[in-house]
């Protein structure tokens, strides 16, 4: 895709897809999944696409979901009219429409076929290993964290439950599957789980990503509870105590966009109240939700606008 004529955005959307597609795509063959939030069969279709691409991972393919909302330039570029659409890509060109898949035979039989003509680079592109585990088991991960950043708790969770099975030791694993169950709102089960762990696992710096998601998550108010703090904060905008308490129990309810925008506020209205509290609760959720998270990213953008303008 050429950038002459393009705006910044539309620019640094070429460039993401660049990096994140085309580059790959030179000795790989991705699988271009174009999704949205709103589709229920693009998420009825996307296990399947998850399960065939871990599976085919040593054979040289990649699956990269592209959210159509958020890249509406991409999708407009390759004519997106309905989804879910999905492609091979190999050499940064479009090889097949494998929208018609919609099983695992079919789309293996379409895989099949490709990779006996394409000169796919077979193995992966860390050499089949990655910390210590296989790499098919280390996009597995990441696509269950794609899933819990995509919202789809309940999902993610059975996806980080099945990979617990294959990986009982990857720290990893024990991670996204608490942060998922904790999302989820199965708050007791993520404590057990963390119980659970030896204590060797429960030293590494992603278990402890978890252990903060589980301190935020510890008191969760029942609606009724939500409702009343939330009354109580919107009646007095001036009191710290009160925006400070329903800021808490928002995050525990799984409200973080209220959680953030109340601490946001607070910090920009007063930011040394109570030593700085509201600063580092909001900086307690960004490690509970994961640093690398979009969403931390908007939210780490608009809290240093507060601080340095």
């Amino acid at each position: 895709m050429a950038t002459t004529g393009l705006n910044i955005d539309e620019q640094k959307a070429v460039e993401r897809f660049r990096t994140q597609v085309v580059e790959k795509s030179q000795t790989k063959l991705v699988i271009l999944d174009f999704w949205a939030e709103w589709c229920g069969p693009c998420k009825a279709l996307a296990p399947m696409l998850e399960k065939v691409a871990a599976e085919y991972a040593d054979k040289g393919v990649i699956l990269h979901k592209l959210n159509v909302d958020e890249e509406q330039f991409i999708a407009s570029q390759f004519q997106v009219r309905s989804i879910p659409t999905v492609y091979a890509m190999f050499q940064g060109q479009p090889v097949a429409d494998l929208t018609p898949a919609r099983t695992e035979s079919q789309l293996k039989q379409m895989l099949d076929q490709l990779l006996e003509k394409l000169p796919i680079e077979a193995g992966t592109d860390d050499g089949g290993q990655a910390g210590g585990q296989p790499a098919d088991l280390e996009q597995v991960i990441a696509m269950g964290e794609q899933v819990l950043a995509d919202g789809d708790a309940e999902r993610a969770a059975s996806v980080f439950m099945q990979i617990a099975q294959m990986a009982p030791d990857n720290a990893a694993v024990h991670s996204g599957l608490i942060r998922a169950l904790i999302a989820a709102g199965h708050v007791e089960q993520a404590q057990q789980v963390f119980d659970g762990l030896p204590d060797t696992l429960k030293e590494d710096p992603s278990i402890a990503q978890a252990a903060s998601a589980l301190a935020l998550a510890e008191d969760a108010p029942d609606d009724g509870e939500l409702q009343t703090l939330r009354a109580a904060a919107a009646e007095r905008p001036a009191d710290m105590d009160a925006q400070f308490e329903f800021a808490q129990a928002a995050f525990a309810a799984g409200e973080r966009d209220e959680a953030a925008d109340t601490l946001l506020r607070m910090i920009e209205a007063e930011p040394e109240w109570n030593e700085g509290a509201a600063k580092a609760k909001l900086l307690q959720i960004f490690e509970a939700v994961g640093l690398e998270d979009p969403w931390v990213s908007a939210s780490r953008r608009r809290l240093s606008l507060i601080l340095f303008g």
